[in-house]
């Protein structure tokens, strides 16, 4: 019940804007949100899930092809034969020749074709009674100073080393000691299986990622997918990425010598996210329709009615003050069209009773009635003024006493304009005595601002002896200081002129201050036309009444203004 009493407060425009806010607006728009956040977080989800099984096929695979070798690497350690023909010492070559197409070549040959991740398997030994060539290879100096030996620890567990030799193509090796022969002198004796670079690069690109996969080991790039970021790059040390970047890694940690590698896949998060990107569209792009339309709707109902109700409301109004001019619409059936009709019927019953019988006598007693609150006005403003002008003459004797010479000048000023409010039966004032009344008002101004403000009085000699309305230019002046100059950040400038004319006299006040919108001077203007209340700006509205009561059609008042260039007032009087 308080609601709606409540409601019945608020105008239709605003009810109407409420009920389109709570009733489609929000409605919509949380709807909206909602879907796209869960579609959003189902899209991301499912993108990261995919590139996760991605990662781990690769993982899978390139573990799948390493087991495979280092389990035939197993087989040629715990080979008995293989072991005794290197650890055995020739007495001459063709002994060496026999056993060497009898053991190695029947017994390494057969892996190649069968196994196609094994490029090439070589043995390494120090046994010097061994003709070196084929598979098998001295451990020379310069072979101990490869990397991929230095690497070989005392133990026989296999080790994964990179050929650095290899430039761009990948190129790994699985290395292990071999075991010595019992009742034999033991040499050191070395298997080294080379992996094939293409069976690398098919595990690595035979899921196409929209990014980078890297093979790292101790966190150095062993192999990458994109050549671009690889090159000379690849033995530094891997950088995940800054914002905006999404990394997946899978990890080798169960076995025992793949424990420090790795496979990590880098992708830009723009490029993986760019179905949540369009599936944000999608929702835009039904949301649009779903806010515009029932929007259009709105507002094409709201504004048939709004503006039909305000127009009868500012006629209304204007027959406070006597003007019973009808609407001049089309006459509609709804509830709006009949009560237009029945206004109308009411307006020009009353026009036609009050033009017949009191017209007359109504101008009459409004002339008088307005004169008689012009006067009121002007009076309000006078707070006991004999005292204030006692009061400020005393202060102002006793500034002169002290030499507080510009203070004295300002009450001064102060105690003139309160003299001249004394002589109120006096209605009409000569030009010269109105601009030395504005003279003084602008001093008091020009103490209180300083710099900030400056003016320009101007008026031709004809002009001087002229009679107008006594407080004519002063409020004007009054409004340009406080209205337009006050609200300034830097100085601003009033110009006052009063020039003769072949018709009469025209007055000016203009100022550069912040100036008045367009729409708001616009009802300004129609609010003194239909001579109704215009809030703070009561000086324009009594000079405007006060022209029309003494001169009628002879004044001609205009008023102009630009938001931030500043507002001229301008008053002709025909006949002066």
């Amino acid at each position: 019940m308080k609601l709606g009493v409540a409601l019945n407060n608020v105008r239709l425009r605003n009810k109407m804007l409420i009920v389109y806010f709570l009733s489609v607006f929000l409605p919509v728009l949380l709807t909206n949100v909602l879907f796209y956040t869960i579609t959003s977080n189902n899209v991301k989800k499912q993108k990261m899930q995919d590139l996760s099984l991605a990662i781990e096929q690769i993982r899978n695979d390139f573990l799948y092809q390493i087991e495979a070798v280092v389990g035939i690497s197993s087989v040629l350690y715990n080979d008995s034969t293989l072991n005794d023909y290197l650890d055995k010492k020739y007495d001459n070559q063709s002994d060496y020749v026999i056993n060497y197409h009898s053991y190695t070549m029947g017994m390494l040959e057969k892996y190649n074709p069968v196994y196609r991740a094994i490029q090439k398997i070589t043995l390494y030994t120090n046994n010097d009674t061994i003709i070196y060539g084929g598979y098998v290879f001295p451990l020379s100096e310069t072979t101990t100073q490869e990397r991929w030996y230095r690497m070989l620890n005392e133990g026989y567990t296999p080790i994964i080393v990179k050929d650095e030799g290899a430039g761009a193509e990948p190129s790994f090796s699985i290395v292990r000691r071999m075991m010595g022969t019992a009742g034999r002198e033991n040499y050191d004796k070395v298997l080294k299986i080379d992996l094939h670079p293409e069976m690398i690069k098919q595990v690595f690109n035979n899921v196409t990622l929209a990014g980078n996969v890297y093979l790292l080991a101790d966190g150095k790039a062993q192999y990458v997918t994109n050549h671009g970021e690889g090159g000379s790059e690849l033995s530094d040390v891997f950088e995940p990425g800054g914002s905006g970047t999404i990394v997946l890694e899978e990890t080798f940690q169960e076995i025992s010598y793949l424990q420090n590698w790795s496979i990590v896949g880098k992708f830009q998060e723009s490029e993986v996210l760019e179905d949540v990107r369009k599936s944000r569209e999608f929702v835009v792009y039904m949301a649009l329709p779903n806010i515009l339309v029932p929007t259009f709707i709105i507002v094409l109902f709201t504004r048939s009615l709004n503006e039909r109700l305000i127009r009868i409301l500012k006629q209304m109004k204007r027959v406070k003050n006597h003007s019973f001019e009808t609407i001049d619409r089309e006459e509609t059936k709804d509830e709006i069209g009949q009560l237009t009709m029945e206004f109308n019927r009411m307006t020009l019953q009353i026009r036609s009773l009050i033009h017949d019988v009191y017209m007359a006598d109504i101008q009459r007693k409004e002339l008088q009635l307005k004169r008689n609150e012009t006067q009121l006005h002007a009076l309000q403003s006078q707070i006991n003024p004999h005292f204030l002008f006692n009061s400020l003459e005393t202060i102002r004797m006793r500034s002169i006493m002290k030499s507080e010479e510009e203070t004295a000048k300002i009450i001064h000023h102060m105690a003139k304009i309160f003299r001249k409010s004394l002589s109120w039966g006096k209605d009409m004032v000569t030009v010269k005595d109105e601009l030395d009344l504005v003279d003084s008002f602008l001093q008091i101004q020009k103490y209180r601002f300083g710099d900030k403000l400056d003016y320009v009085i101007e008026a031709d000699p004809e002009c001087a002896g002229a009679l107008i309305p006594k407080m004519t230019l002063q409020p004007l002046v009054e409004n340009a200081s406080i209205h337009g100059i006050e609200a300034l950040k830097h100085s601003g400038m009033i110009r006052v002129s009063v020039r003769k004319t072949p018709d009469g006299i025209v007055f000016a006040v203009s100022d550069n201050g912040v100036g008045i919108e367009e729409e708001k001077l616009g009802q300004l203007l129609e609010d003194l036309r239909n001579n109704e209340e215009i809030g703070d700006r009561i000086g324009v509205r009594n000079v405007f009444m006060r022209l029309k009561l003494f001169y009628g059609e002879r004044a001609r008042f205009d008023m102009k203004s630009e938001r931030g260039k500043g507002t001229s007032v301008e008053i002709a009087i025909s006949g002066l």
